[in-house]
């Protein structure tokens, strides 16, 4: 009895090392060496996973950087230009300086400038709204403010403001990840580069309605008239389905297209005040009214 054990013993474990050796000349056979530069680089980046730069995450990313052995159209919008140094240096690449972006709500129409006209009882949800329904004002391309941008964003950096109903970028915040962009159905929320000191000019609008429609159901609707795109002397306005677009890389900030807007659709952010200039009429009033 005690040998059929012993003789069993033996069998198993024979068994068991053959067994062994077969897996591991199949590990050893198959295995997939991983270049070390995809940890370094993975580690340089910030880990957010938010997709900002196209691919699913941030190990994703280095994979991509890694395996093209260039940083030519990529970027971390997370990280910025700083940490796309941090790469090149560790990939042995020059890396090329990106202006920062932010995101840009292009909608003004709150809730005192684009009347509500009907009521939406549904699902909390833009997309969903999107399907079912134009608008509490009317404007089909206006923002729904059901907060899908707000649910988003994994910076904590958009929110809905309650007196006007539309979104709020946090600046400061802003990863220019563009999750609220792609979560947008209206594709009201545009990247646009920050700009010299944060400051930006740009058509807060995105109604493609004809001029009387569009200011109908929003007051402060572009209505394609023209004159802003006529009085740019940067060429960085164009007028296409009755909408105004400021091209941002060719906008020099000189804010005429904002005096000469009927409606006020084009907006300006983080300018100083304007100091108000009295004219000669206006001295030679003063000056009248003093004597």
């Amino acid at each position: 009895m005690s040998q059929t054990i012993i003789f069993a013993v033996i069998a198993l474990s024979g068994i068991g090392i053959f067994a062994a050796l077969i897996l591991y000349f199949v590990a050893q056979k198959f295995k997939v060496v991983e270049d070390p530069r995809i940890d370094l680089v993975s580690d340089a980046l910030p880990g957010a996973n938010c997709g900002g730069c196209g691919y699913a995450g941030c190990r994703n990313f280095a994979e991509q950087i890694v395996k093209t052995e260039s940083l030519e159209g990529l970027n971390c919008p997370v990280g910025g230009s700083k940490t796309m140094k941090t790469v090149g240096n560790i990939m042995g690449l020059q890396a090329t300086e990106s202006e920062p972006t932010v995101a840009v709500v292009r909608c003004n129409g709150s809730k005192a400038n684009a009347s509500t006209k009907t009521m939406y009882q549904g699902a909390n949800s833009c997309l969903y709204a999107q399907m079912v329904f134009s608008g509490e004002s009317g404007c089909s391309f206006g923002c729904l403010g059901l907060g899908d941008c707000v649910e988003s964003c994994l910076f904590d950096a958009i929110h809905i403001n309650p007196e006007t109903g539309l979104p709020v970028v946090d600046e400061e915040k802003c990863t220019a990840c563009s999750a609220c962009v792609k979560a947008c159905p209206r594709s009201i929320i545009e990247l646009r580069q920050k700009g010299a000191k944060d400051r930006r000019v740009f058509v807060s609008c995105v109604n493609k309605e004809k001029g009387a429609v569009a200011k109908k159901n929003c007051t402060v609707a572009c209505i394609g008239c023209g004159i802003c795109a006529k009085t740019c002397p940067f060429d960085a306005i164009t007028v296409e389905n009755n909408l105004a677009y400021i091209d941002f890389e060719k906008c020099k900030l000189c804010r005429k297209c904002v005096e000469v807007c009927p409606t006020g659709a084009i907006l300006e952010v983080n300018f100083p005040a304007k100091k108000k200039v009295e004219t000669n009429n206006e001295i030679e009033n003063t000056e009248q009214i003093v004597s």
